[in-house]
């Protein structure tokens, strides 16, 4: 495939550079660069047999034997009235 690429002068000095040292023509010297650089970024193919195994444990979720669900408000009613009587109470001396 040929493309028509914008390179920067830094980029372009440098695949000229590595054509002089390694005697390889300028698209050889291109193609190998990507073909490292997309090699660096993308994370090593891992196979469904390689990864580890996650398991969840089920449990009961359920409350404690003589919690009743249905009266949890009105202890949270009994407790926010405990700290509102103390509270007077502590302004009040």
């Amino acid at each position: 495939m040929k493309a028509t690429l914008t390179l920067d002068s830094d980029i372009a000095d440098y695949l000229r550079e590595r054509c002089r040292k390694d005697d390889k023509p300028f698209e050889q010297v291109v193609n190998e660069t990507l073909r490292r650089g997309m090699e660096s970024t993308q994370p090593p193919a891992v196979s469904k047999d390689d990864r580890a195994r996650f398991e969840v444990a089920p449990h009961s979720g359920g409350f404690a034997p003589g919690v009743d669900p249905n009266k949890l408000n009105q202890l949270n009613d009994e407790l926010e009235m405990e700290e509102l009587l103390a509270k007077m109470a502590r302004s009040s001396s």
